[in-house]
């Protein structure tokens, strides 16, 4: 059988002109499960895990989902099985991550406004590290621990001012960007933090943004950290593990990041030269371990020509992959098998009732109503953020392993979306 696969798709390949998930046909799927559909490859984010794993190979260094990209639980059990740990950011991911079977000792909680309640929920299960995200939050955390008579493990996230050169939505290292404390801010605060009871300074953090493509920011990131760590271990304050966050870019439309372990390569080499390559490192990899992963499956239903536009209209939208619609992303689309004849250049649109439930534009397709369209690239940030709007149902999702199927969350219903509200009497 010949096979072809798609660019930064090694998992997904078209045979004798069908689109294949591993060893599964996708308009199989499509057939049996419906559409919008969600389908992941476990391969490819086992094999997108294991770059990482190379790259750490003989280093004391813990890898740590960030489970906002994709918090479904079977994602999750995949890397808990293969012995991440998570980066969570509100106790609702807490309470996935243990119910995947993740080790809370691995948990590391970020986020700038974590609750009272949240905060007692991560010490009663036992979290490895809280990163801490202002002063204020130090002050609050100290209270929760020390009134259940425990400490909290903490570490800091310092902004270190390094442009990631991404979208502006999903940059968070920069002085404008609401998330961690200043760089010049940094030793004071952790002076004020080892000095409440309820707390214990364990490491340092740093996250720069998302979709990073460019090794330049990570290495700029890295000299700011280090030289950060210098100065707080002067003050008095150890600091045992340093966290380098994740951001790591997947290729969307001709995208070109480095691959983990080549970027590690480069970042642990500086690490060793600066005399820090004996210490505990974390990092929190999210899109880069599912983004291409995941394919959206959408029916075609109609097909609008108009005086300057033609519209091809799906059964997917801006509720089940907001990307589009919240950044301008890009989504390559293609028709789950191969038709020949001439191309015609579409926007690809949603049902929805807004001019932004748009799926991609400008897209040459050679497509018919009742055809399937694969989104590609769609295991990360689609799902995680999808909606009810519209009172549209979100999309049921497959894993695919090998040659077996697995239906890993059922489609929402009507009634499913509106079971938990009531009418006055």
């Amino acid at each position: 059988m010949t096979a072809s696969t798609l660019p930064g798709h090694p998992f997904i390949a078209y045979r004798e002109g069908e689109l294949c998930v591993e060893q599964v046909p996708l308009a199989s799927l499509a057939a049996n499960h419906g559409t919008p559909l969600f389908v992941y490859s476990k391969a490819a984010m086992l094999s997108a895990l294991a770059a990482y794993q190379r790259g750490f190979a003989g280093r004391q260094a813990q890898i740590c989902y960030a489970m906002k990209a994709n918090s479904s639980l079977a994602v999750l059990q995949v890397f808990a099985q293969a012995g991440c740990g998570f980066d969570i950011v509100s106790a609702g991911e807490l309470a996935r991550v243990l119910a995947a079977g993740g080790d809370p000792a691995k948990v590391i909680f970020s986020g700038v406004g974590k609750t009272r309640a949240e905060m007692k929920q991560a010490l009663q299960v036992g979290i490895g590290c809280f990163n801490v995200e202002s002063t204020a939050e130090l002050d609050v955390l100290s209270e929760v621990a020390s009134a259940m008579g425990r400490q909290a493990p903490v570490s800091l996230r310092v902004n270190p001012n390094v442009d990631p050169k991404t979208h502006p939505y999903i940059s968070t290292g920069l002085k404008g960007n609401k998330f961690g404390v200043a760089h010049e801010d940094a030793v004071p605060i952790y002076l004020h933090a080892a000095s409440l009871p309820g707390l214990k300074v364990v490491g340092i953090d740093c996250h720069i943004g998302s979709q990073i493509t460019e090794v330049t920011p990570y290495l700029d990131a890295m000299d700011r950290v280090l030289d950060l760590v210098t100065e707080i271990e002067a003050a008095g304050v150890p600091i045992h593990h340093i966290d380098f966050g994740g951001g790591l870019g997947i290729n969307y439309n001709g995208d070109t990041p480095p691959e983990a372990d080549a970027l590690w390569a480069q970042l642990l080499a500086k690490l060793d030269a600066r005399g820090f390559g004996e210490r505990q490192l974390m990092i929190e990899p999210g899109r880069s371990l599912v983004g291409n992963a995941g394919v959206c499956l959408s029916e075609v239903l109609y097909l609008k020509p108009g005086e300057q536009k033609n519209f091809c209209i799906i059964d997917a939208a801006m509720n089940d992959l907001p990307r589009p619609a919240m950044y301008q992303a890009f989504h390559h689309i293609t028709p789950l098998q191969l038709r020949e004849g001439a191309q015609v250049v579409y926007d690809v649109v949603g049902p929805v009732c807004e001019s932004g439930d748009w799926i991609g534009r400008d897209r040459a397709l050679n497509v018919q109503p009742g055809d399937v369209l694969a989104v590609l690239s769609a295991g990360a940030y689609c799902m995680s953020m999808a909606s009810n709007y519209n009172s549209r149902g979100r999309a049921a999702e497959i894993l695919v392993d090998g040659a077996q199927v697995h239906l890993i969350r059922e489609r929402e219903s009507v009634f499913d979306t509106f079971q938990l509200e009531h009418l006055p009497a």
